[in-house]
């Protein structure tokens, strides 16, 4: 399973305008390889490079195994946003106070859909995954100010 970006290659910088320097939407995705056995997608967007915590961006799960992309500036087809260390559900671009900090696109396919509340954290998600994970894939992108 991989999971790619046509916005930026693994270990690159990722474009300002997916940032909060920028327009502050999701880059494009595309999944392929997923597990025919698979019964849902789970993508958690993360910064382990933050000062406090490893600072999550972005967590969807419960994503339907059909689904091959995500297109820029939308969540993915009948996935259900979690909430994000801003404080609500979606997306929230990288925006670092200072250095370079390290942005990582998990996905996780899954022999299970998550029974998780409306208002579910990463937390509460990678809990629920736990004995579940058929296939991980993982995109890492760049950003500094």
């Amino acid at each position: 399973m991989k999971i790619t970006s046509s916005a930026f290659q693994n270990n690159a910088k990722i474009p300002s305008k997916y940032t909060c320097d920028g327009e502050n939407v999701n880059p494009p995705l595309e999944f392929v390889d997923v597990p025919s056995n698979a019964k849902s997608l789970a993508l958690i967007v993360d910064d382990p490079d933050a000062p406090s915590k490893t600072w999550v961006h972005w967590v969807v799960y419960n994503i339907g195994t059909k689904t091959s992309e995500v297109k820029e500036n939308s969540a993915p087809e009948d996935g259900i946003e979690g909430i994000t260390d801003f404080g609500k559900p979606g997306y929230g671009g990288p925006c670092p106070p200072s250095g370079v900090h390290r942005y990582f696109f998990k996905l996780y396919a899954l022999d299970t859909t998550l029974d998780l509340p409306q208002n579910a954290t990463k937390q509460m998600v990678e809990e629920k995954m736990k004995g579940h994970i058929l296939d991980k894939a993982e995109l890492i992108g760049l950003y500094s100010r």
